[in-house]
């Protein structure tokens, strides 16, 4: 029987309660937040109803990738990208030491679920999503909001706001099983095809390169076979959509293996499942694109690739 046959086709749930941006009862998916801030990412994201763990996980992603030091040419500064005006006006002591720190994570995060519950309750009374309302206050301000009626018609804050509200399904803990894509049978088909070819570091199967990848070439070509555009780093992959339990994949979902399993920062390599334990992969330099098992100690997870997921990354 052909790996491509096991993809099962059933009915799944997501984190339900995602649809309408907050809510106190999401969680973190596992591994999805840098052990470093996932308590305080957990705890702060509950701060109001207008936000959840994973929206907020999402947008500090979106803001800095987790990099405290992070600074942007419009002087935005640390993990949440406070500009100094507004830091000094919101910024709050996170955890009671008796300063505000904008470069200090345990400020900075708890500083913007306090910002985003002060911004969600000044759009309140305007029409569409409120949270997407709020959000677009936090990137253009709430005046504009206000003053456009919903989010305003600026590229940069519509990005924004269809970024964050992609992302945070790729943060939140399913809480049952992840509906599989009907692209993924295609995706593994291309994977299978290449089975034998050579590795090769940078590797995008271009024909300079004779056909060759490396594990995130692979699975970048895989899944641009069928339409979905993946970006080219394995940890970027990573938050391509949401994550499903070891008891939960199915073929097609990618597979990652991390330095680090608490930060998936540091994954190293990814592959795609195909069922029975196993993956098609790119390994190392030396091999061949090839059938491996996924268990091994430095398995960090995997994520179910979604056109939004992907197109969010």
């Amino acid at each position: 029987m052909s790996f491509v046959t096991l993809l099962v086709v059933g009915t799944y749930l997501v984190a339900a309660s995602l649809a309408g941006g907050g809510g106190g009862a999401v969680a973190l998916a596992k591994g999805a937040v840098p052990a470093a801030y996932q308590g305080i990412v957990q705890k702060w994201g509950n701060l109001c109803d207008a936000i959840n763990p994973a929206l907020l996980a999402a947008q500090l992603y979106q803001e800095s990738g987790w990099n405290p030091q992070a600074r942007s040419q419009a002087q935005a500064q640390g993990i949440a990208q406070f500009i100094p005006g507004t830091w000094a006006t919101h910024g709050v002591d996170g955890d009671g030491d008796g300063d505000r720190d904008v470069w200090d994570p345990r400020d900075a995060i708890p500083s913007a679920a306090s910002y985003d519950c002060e911004l969600a309750q000044y759009v309140k009374d305007v029409p569409g999503n409120p949270t997407e309302n709020m959000l677009a206050a936090y990137n253009a301000g709430a005046y504009r909001v206000i003053q456009a009626g919903g989010v305003p018609r600026i590229r940069e804050t519509q990005n924004y706001v269809r970024i964050i509200t992609t992302l945070e399904k790729s943060f939140a803990a399913p809480v049952g099983a992840v509906a599989p894509s009907r692209q993924a049978a295609g995706a593994i088909y291309y994977a299978q095809e290449k089975l034998g070819t050579p590795y090769l570091w940078g590797g995008n199967g271009t024909a300079d390169q004779d056909g060759r990848f490396d594990c995130s070439g692979l699975t970048k070509a895989a899944y641009e076979s069928v339409g979905i555009e993946l970006p080219r780093v394995a940890n970027d992959q990573w938050n391509a959509g949401p994550h499903p339990k070891r008891d939960e994949l199915l073929p097609g979902d990618l597979v990652f293996f991390a330095n680090d399993l608490t930060d998936p920062r540091t994954i190293h390599h990814v592959g795609i499942y195909v069922g029975g334990g196993y993956m098609i992969n790119a390994p190392y330099t030396g091999a061949v694109i090839r059938f491996d098992r996924i268990d091994s100690p430095d398995y960090i997870g995997a994520t179910r690739v979604t056109a939004a997921g992907a197109a969010a990354v």
